[in-house]
């Protein structure tokens, strides 16, 4: 069986974990308390597990590495918190961890510049999960430029969160217009960006786009925004070379089927989705290329 690496997977440190809702509240994090402590038909949408937990439960789905995503949050002291938080990650996992570091323009460019080279020195390898429609900045901010020019500097892939423009609403949802995703890759092209839950299907949305080469998708929350049937969808119009596996650890993928996260359940819908050719580099080698990972073997 191949083993998969996980490109899209959130944690959160022990204080914020302990209580979400006021956690949120004291540090002015009202949209992610939205997307993230929210109940669907009385059930959480999602857990906020240790990486002790998380480690587990890529044990049960073969998943030999997982890359932590930094969130697009509201106050540039909530990015370092996390940037902080995901240091210890690798400090105490760097056989298992890898991490994107996160970054919000308003903390201002000298600040952002620090801040990620601090990440880069403790061994972080991207940049993400970002959304400046949801963080209140446009794609053409000169803070983002410059943290995406070191990130082209670097080598680093950048992680954008994207939205179907077609997608069903939900409480927190933000529009994502496809074509900034367009502007943004055709103005730094030496940058990888990866677009997360299938880039907002945007090749099939927008098919007489001219999409820049340097954009990818990761398959973040695809079984709650999308039928299994989206895997031939992107395969088909983009190729396997331009997916990456990605769960959306801890959300729960499968909310009628289990009380809690099941990483297991979606390694497995994907190896089966997946036709041979592309199984190796969907599951692991795209990004593994990408973020420059260490190669631990099928």
């Amino acid at each position: 069986m191949v083993r998969a690496i996980d490109g899209h997977v959130h944690l959160y440190p022990p204080e914020v974990n302990r209580d979400p809702v006021a956690w949120a509240a004291a540090h002015g994090e009202s949209h992610w308390a939205t997307l993230c402590t929210r109940r669907r038909d009385g059930r959480p949408v999602q857990a906020f597990p240790a990486p002790a937990v998380l480690l587990a439960a890529m044990d049960a789905a073969d998943v030999e590495r997982a890359i932590l995503l930094g969130w697009y949050w509201e106050a540039p002291a909530s990015c370092a918190r996390q940037n902080r938080f995901y240091a210890a990650c690798l400090r105490e996992h760097p056989d298992r961890f890898s991490a994107f570091a996160t970054l919000h323009p308003a903390a201002g460019q000298p600040e952002v510049e620090a801040e990620l080279r601090r990440a880069r020195d403790e061994g972080f390898c991207g940049l993400g999960e970002l959304s400046p429609h949801t963080q209140g900045y446009g794609w053409n901010n000169p803070v983002l430029g410059a943290a995406l020019g070191l990130a082209a500097e670097w080598g680093w892939p950048v992680n954008l969160h994207a939205a179907d423009p077609e997608g069903r609403p939900y409480p927190g949802r933000v529009p994502t217009p496809l074509e900034d995703f367009l502007a943004l890759a055709q103005r730094h092209p030496a940058v990888s960006f990866v677009l997360a839950h299938w880039g907002g299907l945007l090749p099939l949305r927008r098919p007489d786009a001219a999409v820049p080469g340097n954009i990818y998708y990761d398959t973040a929350a695809s079984p709650l925004i999308y039928a299994p049937e989206v895997w031939g969808w992107m395969l088909g119009a983009v190729g396997a070379d331009r997916v990456i596996f990605g769960s959306d650890f801890p959300l729960n993928l499968y909310p009628r089927l289990d009380p809690e996260p099941n990483l297991a359940r979606f390694a497995a819908e994907a190896r089966a989705a997946l036709p041979g050719p592309a199984l190796a580099a969907v599951l692991r080698e795209n990004v593994r290329a990408l973020a420059k990972l260490p190669n631990g073997g099928a």
